[in-house]
């Protein structure tokens, strides 16, 4: 059970019965009539963002703020009027937000078909749940007091937005890295070449071109989760006029700072009547960079499966086409590629939409962040994608091999590198002339060395270089990432 007191940070809801969350279930209807592949196709692989941004998980998050912020009340001196809470009344109070169900959020509903405003039917749910009491018309009073709808919605999208990074994407971003370093690690040695413009190039590793990715994604997950989560709670216009009018001699900057912070969120203390979303488009940003990273893994990973290099384990009774049985196709990174491009597609309307709102506010805000959740859905089921075909992969090493052992004029960089060291003029150039746009075998780069004026350690050191051993520091540097 979570309990808000004083200094305390709200990190959370807690386990469900059993230890378990509850499924939401609102809309009882098969998925296969779903409109959207999400709670259709999908809707197996995003179960663990239900509970944070369904209608279920906006309106439980709304409940959440409003009670602690009615506790928050009663903790501060300068509120004569509200008496601190009881014990009983603080296990009411916190029992409202730890037993919330389904059935709760359902209530909330039919409240807010009479009133016809989401937040204000949250209010009068708390109210009923509070009951009549001794304790609880004075409580009842203070419920959404000096609050604006948009200090409750702006905290209630900040926890959503927190936990869908903290409970759910930064744990699969790790598990995915885990699976890429053991690649890495795995193939740190086996050299490959690495076509710079689709041409052949000087040869790499298979472990150090995974490495490059992981120092992408390391440096692109460094900054998502660096992103600042911000809340605002300073009344119609950002400006505490209700609340100071009610209670002048009370420090309302600070009140809502101490609230803000006990939710685990940083204040925004400049507002107008709402958060103008600058965090959330940074947070859209860095998952928009993250995300294209992934992209332009999975686009190389399918050229490799097409080149021959990776091989794909399948099921026994998978099916890789429906008219070509040898066919075993890289759906994995087509499917996570796919869903990255849609999250980012709406990732960027986030961003570029959510910071703008006529004047005060407008309600264009209000649509569109309900769908924030559809797009953390496609970076999960990206992710999950990326996952199983990274563990389906394996190295054809034959294949890679084959490729690098062919490739002698790939050592004419190397060649005309130690020439310039020892002062050969135009190294450069005799490469040139000897490599570019013809078939260059080990006999006709062999005999080249041996007509080079420099130390004969030299020349035996470049005589013994083959294309697979020409890989610098490759290994090194897959193992260190």
């Amino acid at each position: 059970m979570i309990r808000a007191l004083r200094g305390e940070v709200y990190t959370g809801f807690p386990p469900m019965k059993g230890g378990r969350p509850r499924t939401v279930t609102h809309m009882k209807i098969s998925s296969i009539k779903a409109i959207s592949p999400i709670d259709g196709r999908y809707a197996g692989k995003v179960e663990e963002l239900r509970n944070i941004f369904s209608e279920y998980g906006l309106i439980r998050y709304r409940v959440l703020v409003e009670v602690r912020w009615l506790q928050r009340l009663a903790d501060e001196a300068q509120i004569g009027e509200l008496a601190p809470l009881t014990s009983v009344m603080k296990d009411i109070l916190n029992n409202i937000i730890d037993d919330f169900s389904i059935d709760d959020a359902e209530r909330v509903k039919k409240i807010e078909a009479t009133t016809n405003h989401d937040v204000k039917a949250v209010e009068y749910f708390i109210r009923e749940k509070l009951g009549d009491g001794p304790e609880t018309q004075a409580l009842k009073d203070f419920l959404h007091f000096g609050c604006t709808s948009e200090d409750i919605n702006n905290l209630s999208y900040a926890l959503m937005l927190r936990a869908a990074r903290t409970e759910v994407l930064i744990p699969k971003m790790r598990d995915f890295r885990s699976k890429l370093k053991n690649l890495a690690a795995e193939n740190a040695k086996l050299p490959m070449l690495s076509p710079t413009h689709g041409q052949t190039a000087s040869p790499t590793t298979l472990g150090k071109e995974i490495a490059n990715v992981i120092a992408r994604l390391d440096r692109a997950q460094k900054q998502f989760t660096g992103c600042e989560i911000l809340g605002k709670f300073n009344g119609a216009v950002g400006n505490f006029n209700a609340q100071s009018i009610a209670y002048p001699d009370a420090e309302w900057p600070g009140i809502a700072k101490r609230f803000i912070e006990s939710l685990g969120l940083t204040e925004n203390a400049y507002t107008t009547q709402i958060e103008p979303h600058d965090w959330t488009a940074e947070y859209a940003h860095a998952l928009m960079r993250y995300n294209t990273i992934l992209i332009d893994f999975s686009r190389d990973i399918w050229g490799y499966i097409s080149l021959g290099y990776f091989k794909q384990r399948v099921a026994r009774n998978e099916v890789g086409s429906s008219t070509m049985p040898h066919k075993v196709n890289p759906i994995d990174f087509e499917n996570a590629e796919g869903n990255l491009g849609m999250a980012n597609a709406l990732l960027a309307h986030f961003a570029e939409k959510l910071p703008i709102s006529r004047w005060q506010r407008d309600l264009t805000d209000s649509t569109v962040q309900r769908n924030l959740g559809v797009a953390v859905a496609h970076i999960l089921i990206a992710l999950q994608s990326l996952a199983k075909g990274t563990e389906k992969l394996e190295v054809n090493a034959a294949a890679i091999n084959a490729d690098v052992a062919n490739a002698w004029e790939v050592l004419g960089e190397a060649v005309q590198t130690v020439m310039r060291r020892y002062g050969i003029p135009e190294p450069y150039e005799k490469l040139k002339a000897l490599t570019r746009g013809q078939a260059v075998s080990k006999e006709i780069l062999r005999e080249f060395i041996k007509t080079l004026d420099i130390p004969d350690a030299e020349v035996k050191r470049l005589l013994e270089l083959t294309p697979e051993s020409y890989t610098g520091l490759a290994e090194r540097l897959a193992r260190d990432i």
